[in-house]
Order: structure tokens, then sequence, then C-alpha cells
């Protein structure tokens, strides 16, 4: 008897044991990722920003092929860093270009001051003063989720220094908080940091960016993700998030896109379901929130000479899901700009 159920027990939970299992435990990476290894060295830009000293983390990668002459700087999405690039980096430096891919302030292994006031003019600036150290002069700019906001707000204030700009499944294109969102305070932010961990960002990430379709190489980016919650100063980390996200949710670029002066190329995966912070809407008014791709749509019609790619089966972060197909989409993009 005590056999048979046994038996019934493994069926329910499949024959591998596994489900009954308990979850394999966070490990703490540090607040600043100072456990987790980057796929290239790690360079600094330090600086004073708000009265504090701040440190941005940066990749510096020379060309393995035959240099082109050419700086492409790649600016990471809220759940990214610099090294969720490692892919598209191989590709680049191979192709004949130099990459420069920063960590942001408040993300990564980059500095989390306490009390920052966190905007995207900062941010902008901050990613200047590092390519002035490198000595870099105009850039083609690619940016990533929020790092196309950044990414445009960087070509809006620095029109001079952007020959092109590429943005991948950008955020900022449509003003979700005009679209029905509420506006959640700071405070409200903090509370739902406080109940993030690998499972909710497993769980949001499979909803959001991947369709469904999870693949076990994405559990490294959750496990460097949760691995800054984790750490005995989360709190930095969980603050800073919470900073951030008032500062996505507040500073959209949807009102400027007519004055964008490079060549902008819009490469979206259209299975993203991704509209910032749209489930903290009433139920009615949800299908009022554009996702990525709806706001590409219309955004393509206002950024003049825009130049709109659409990859069919992919979703937030193809890049990621799919790093050859992506490589290939971007790579032709740079060989040949949209025209003004």
């Amino acid at each position: 008897m005590r056999r048979a159920s046994a038996l019934l027990l493994l069926a329910t939970l499949g024959t591998s044991g596994a489900a009954a299992q308990a979850p394999t435990p966070t490990k703490p990476l540090g607040a600043n990722l100072e456990q987790f290894d980057y796929p290239y060295p790690v360079h600094w830009y330090e600086v004073q920003s708000q009265g504090a000293p701040v440190r941005m983390a940066y990749l510096d990668v020379p060309p393995s092929g035959k240099a082109n002459g050419r700086t492409v700087v790649l600016l990471h999405g809220k759940n990214f860093c610099a090294a969720t690039w490692q892919d598209t980096i191989a590709a680049l430096v191979t192709a004949g270009y130099r990459v420069i891919a920063p960590d942001q302030i408040g993300f990564c292994k980059s500095s989390k001051p306490e009390g920052y006031q966190y905007s995207f003019q900062a941010l902008g600036a901050l990613t200047r003063g590092l390519l002035d150290q490198a000595g870099v002069g105009k850039i083609t700019l690619v940016g990533h989720s929020t790092g196309g906001i950044l990414g445009a707000r960087f070509a809006l204030q620095y029109p001079d220094r952007v020959e092109q700009l590429v943005l991948i499944n950008p955020l900022g294109l449509n003003d979700t908080l005009a679209q029905g969102v509420p506006y959640t305070e700071l405070g409200a932010l903090r509370q739902e940091e406080a109940k993030t961990d690998a499972a909710s960002i497993k769980a949001y990430q499979l909803r959001n960016y991947y369709h469904g379709a999870w693949r076990p190489e994405y559990d490294r980016w959750v496990a460097m993700l949760a691995g800054q919650y984790a750490s005995p100063d989360g709190a930095i980390v969980r603050d800073a998030q919470a900073r951030l996200s008032d500062m996505i949710e507040t500073q959209p670029v949807a009102a400027e896109l007519a004055r964008l002066a490079p060549p902008v190329s819009l490469i979206i995966g259209q299975r993203d379901r991704t509209a910032f912070r749209a489930n903290s809407a009433p139920t009615a008014m949800r299908e009022r929130v554009q996702t990525v791709p709806q706001a590409a749509e219309d955004a393509a019609k206002r950024i003049p000479g825009a130049h709109l790619v659409r990859i069919a089966g992919s979703g937030h972060a193809p890049q990621v899901e799919d790093p050859a197909g992506f490589n290939a989409t971007l790579l032709a993009e740079l060989r040949s700009p949209p025209t003004r």
C-alpha cells in the first residue's frame, strides 16, 4: 500500500521527482555584481555626479576583424546588463567594429548612489563623459528596451555625436501614463521591489519577453539579476530599481521623436508583450496601453525616415532569443543605414 502511494506520488510529480526538490537557492552576487564575471575585461569611468563619486563599468572591445573605423555603443535595458550583449559584441568586433557597452548608473556593476535623482538626461551626460574618456567621437548608438529610451534621449541631447541610431524593442515610444497607466509613487515601487526574486524575474520574462517558451540559456541572466537582490546589500539594488522604474514611467520620449536627427532603425521582435506597468492599470483600460510592437508601428510614422524591421518569431530580447538571426539583422542595418 505504501509502495502504491509512493508510485502515485512519483507519477504526480514526474518520474524524475524533480518537482519534489527544493528550488535552487539564489547565489548572492553583490549589489554591484562583484561575484559575476563578464565576458570581456571591465573598464571604469569615475566621476562626481550630483555631489557623489560614482563609477560606471563598461566593456571596450576592439575589432578582431579588419577595423572599419566605426564604434558601436550598446545600451542595455532595465533587466539586462552589458554582459547580456556578449553574442552581439562578438559579432560586431568580428565585423570590424569597436564596441563599448556600459553599465548605466543604478545597474549591474556600476554605482547605485543613495538618493540619486535618476533621469535619462543624467545618464546621457554620464555616457558622454565615458565616451570622452575612451577617446570616442561619433558613434553608432544601439539601445535595447530602457536603453532605447536612453539612446533616443542621447541622440536628442548630443545630435552631433550620433551618426546612426538603432532601437531594439525600445520602451518610451508611447506615453503609458497618458494611455491609462496610473502613476505609482516611489514608496509603492519600493514595496514591489521588496517582492522581487528569481521566481518573479523568470515569470515576468517568460510571459512578456519569451512568449511562454523558456530555454536553459536564459537562466544565467535570471541568476545575474536575482543574485544582486539576494545579496546582503540587496536593499541598495531594490531602491535603485524603484527609482529607475519611476524614471521610465515619467520620462518617455514619445513627444520628441520627430526631432531625432540621425538615421533611425527600429528592430522589433513582434512577439513582445511588454507594456510598461500596464498590469497596474484598471482592467478595462489595459488594452489602451500599447505594447512595444504597437508603439513602434506608430513611432515609425513620426520619426523622419525611420526604417522599421519586424522580427516575426522573437519577443522583447531578440539578441538573447536568437543571437545569430539578430546579429545578421543588426549588421545589415549598420551596413545600409536608412537615409533621411
